[in-house]
């Protein structure tokens, strides 16, 4: 991103209407994010999971390892919202018992501001890839409508 884009707010809504709404996504820039508000702090990330592109709009959040975590509804994977980083449990062989182990930030995060009861975003300036970064792109996009379409059309094995 170029310093012009990224230092720019972009006006998101009225404070008590984001409230209200706990979630809603908004397009900045060509850019898909996701807004939400949770215990009394607004998050903003990209839309879509980093993993498959799914949309995180109706993921849990769960406070995981003492953290905050969307749940990407369609695989279940866990991303921090204040950091956007990926979480797994697994065990250490060493230790036999299972814990958390982060794979690193995988989501990328935007900043809110709140200024005189308004809600503003800045798209992130952290330089370099970040696998949520790819459903941005046109070739993102283009998996994502094609997996949309595949995903309404009828399924003759479908129960009724």
């Amino acid at each position: 991103m170029d310093e012009k884009k990224s230092s720019h707010m972009y006006f998101i809504g009225k404070k008590d209407d984001l409230v209200e709404a706990k979630r809603t996504h908004v397009t900045l820039d060509g850019r898909d994010i996701l807004i939400i508000y949770h215990q009394r702090v607004f998050y903003a990330m990209d839309l879509q999971c980093y993993h498959a592109g799914s949309t995180l709009l109706n993921g849990d959040i769960e406070e995981i390892n003492k953290q905050l975590c969307i749940i990407c509804p369609k695989h279940k994977y866990k991303i921090t919202l204040a950091e956007g980083e990926g979480l797994y449990r697994a065990a250490n062989p060493a230790e036999k018992v299972k814990r958390w182990y982060s794979k690193g930030i995988k989501q990328r995060v935007h900043k809110v501001m709140e200024v005189d009861e308004d809600i503003f975003v800045t798209l992130s300036d952290c330089p370099g890839y970040i696998e949520s970064d790819y459903y941005q792109t046109a070739k993102g996009r283009a998996e994502l409508s094609k997996a949309h379409d595949s995903d309404s059309a009828p399924d003759a094995d479908a129960d009724d």
